[in-house]
């Protein structure tokens, strides 16, 4: 891999450097708040999709903030006077944040883009020029080396990962230093390893522009810079994981055949769990001809952890290809050369009998139990962000039944779950409704169907009494002997407390 076509970096031993420069930025209220007051929200959505020109528009005048955003947002050259009237503008010439062009201006020479943290930190992402929200935009085809931003991706696994104090934390293919910077916040420890050295130094620009401390930072590829004495309490990663034909962009294509990236790295991460930590990856998995989805990913389970595997999107062969082919700009390219790509493409999917590419999260968390739960679902709905909450708790659920037989579920107390709300459902006029929906208002948003019994028995749970109380008292009211409820009902208890809907009371 070659980054000599890529801008010379600021230099990442410089801390006192960036820490004028981050007291400089939050001093212009260079924020997300900042950015979102001076552009309003559509020219700030649209900087996430990686058009410029309606924030160009929004910062034609000469406030500090608006040079500040035209500078490393918008990556225009700024009049070297505008910019020391914000910067010191010496050092950041002299340490390599700023570059001099055209006799009195300045340029970047990295995409700086301010993110809030989940506490209202205000941080800033370090990405190579033209790299940073919306994905590669095309650059990718020009230089594999390149270090991309924050994308959906990268949101979407910050949200989602178990937010616990920790000792140590590893982040697989950092990038631009994400995850290891919102690892930072709750563990002692943090190790990030990446294959492009590139992406080292620019994480190692992230965490102290954005004030946090320093991670230990490994070059190599997944697992291969962590030594074999080393576990963890937290793995996170958002591996390359397209399934493509050749690894032509380093940011995205692991190298490997298929899906085996994202097989090698989940089936290696157990080892390298502590007891009770947890590994949270972003992943796609090819869909086989003759092959059940769900059955793949069980036997990427590694023997001694409990899992949690959520699709959330399927797209068929062609959709696949176009996307990424889009993402590295070829459609913009010469028109055979795009179409040789795209059929190379199908023929790699045709050799793999490949008719679709599945995306989602995968949880391991690593148990003593000699019975593992793996849960492996489809779930495209609406979810509510953060959801590090509802994975952590959804494996407590897990501990909780495989420790409750069906005997010890009737002795127990549960209570309804915060913000779940009762639909019935029928014909209008109807005497009785057709069937009855539990629905969350938060965390995975679930619905699920349940008999007369069921939105009976969770109406009434308050904590107070036990469950086999609580159905004593149903059949009675309805003419069911007792013990036939008690006997058929345990089923749908324990369905309502594994998908949250009923939690243990005490």
């Amino acid at each position: 891999m070659s980054n000599s076509t890529l801008p010379t970096l600021p230099a990442s031993d410089r801390p006192e450097i960036a820490a004028r420069l981050r007291d400089a930025l939050l001093g212009a209220s260079f924020t997300a708040d900042g950015l979102l007051d001076l552009l309003g929200a559509p020219a700030y959505a649209a900087l996430a999709r990686s058009e410029t020109v309606p924030a160009l528009r929004a910062t034609r005048g000469d406030t500090p903030l608006e040079t500040l955003v035209r500078l490393f947002l918008l990556q225009q050259p700024v009049p070297h006077a505008r910019v020391a009237d914000v910067l010191p503008v010496a050092a950041c010439l002299e340490s390599g944040w700023l570059t001099s062009v055209g006799g009195d201006e300045v340029a970047a020479t990295v995409d700086v883009r301010p993110y809030g943290g989940p506490e209202g930190e205000d941080w800033f992402i370090v990405s190579d020029l033209g790299c940073a929200v919306g994905g590669a935009g095309g650059i990718g085809s020009r230089d594999e080396g390149v270090v991309l931003g924050v994308g959906g991706a990268s949101t979407t696994l910050a949200g989602i990962t178990v937010r616990t104090p920790v000792a140590a934390a590893l982040d697989l293919g950092t990038g631009s230093g994400i995850q290891a910077l919102h690892a930072a916040r709750h563990a002692t420890r943090v190790t990030a390893t990446d294959l492009n050295p590139r992406a080292l130094h620019i994480t190692a620009l992230t965490l102290a522009l954005s004030g946090a401390p320093a991670a230990d930072l490994r070059e190599g590829s997944l697992f291969e810079p962590v030594r074999d004495d080393e576990t963890y309490d937290l793995i996170v990663s958002n591996p390359p994981f397209v399934i493509s034909p050749g690894a032509r962009l380093t940011y995205r294509d692991g190298g490997m055949g298929g899906d085996d990236l994202c097989r090698s790295l989940v089936q290696e991460a157990g080892e390298r769990l502590r007891e009770g930590g947890f590994a949270q990856f972003l992943a796609n998995w090819q869909h086989v001809e003759g092959e059940d989805w769900q059955d793949r990913l069980r036997s990427w389970v590694p023997r001694g952890c409990d899992a949690w595997i959520v699709q959330r999107e399927v797209q068929d062969v062609t959709q696949y290809a176009e996307l990424w082919l889009r993402d590295a700009g070829d459609h913009r390219g010469d028109t055979t050369a795009y179409e040789a790509l795209y059929d190379a493409w199908l023929d790699e999917f045709e050799a793999r009998k490949v008719k679709a590419v599945g995306f989602g999260w995968i949880t391991l968390r690593r148990t003593g139990s000699e019975v593992p739960s793996i849960t492996v679902e489809e779930w495209p709905h609406p979810v509510e962000q953060p959801l590090g909450d509802t994975v952590r708790v959804h494996f407590d659920r897990v501990d909780y039944l495989r420790a409750h037989d069906d005997a010890a579920l009737l002795a127990a107390h549960f209570r309804l779950a915060p913000e779940v709300i009762q639909e019935q459902v029928g014909l209008p006029g109807a005497e009785d409704p057709e069937h009855v929906v539990l629905r969350q208002n938060r965390g995975m948003r679930r619905a699920t169907k349940v008999d007369t019994v069921g939105a009976g028995f969770a109406g009434v749970c308050d904590g107070t009494l036990s469950a086999g109380r609580i159905l004593d008292a149903i059949a009675q009211l309805v003419g069911e002997d007792p013990v036939l409820l008690r006997d058929r009902t345990p089923a749908q208890i324990r369905l309502l407390v594994e998908q949250g809907f009923l939690e243990p009371a005490g």
